[in-house]
């Protein structure tokens, strides 16, 4: 199974090179916690973050 990467610039979490979310390559395999956002809409902690995307989130990204 591939490694999972979080994005360095808005923290979503992918198995590819390029973020799924804000197509950025700054990738990092030290990331901590997740996060699942799946209607950021009527999310009080999506707002809270400002992620307008629903998707998997790491919490911190080294």
């Amino acid at each position: 199974m591939p490694k999972e990467l979080a994005c360095k610039k808005c923290k979503a979490i992918t198995y590819g090179k390029i973020c799924a979310v804000c197509k950025s390559t700054e990738l990092s395999p030290d990331w901590s916690g997740i996060i699942l956002v799946f209607e950021p809409l009527n999310s009080k902690i999506a707002a809270a973050l400002n992620i307008n995307v629903a998707h998997k989130y790491a919490q911190k990204v080294a």
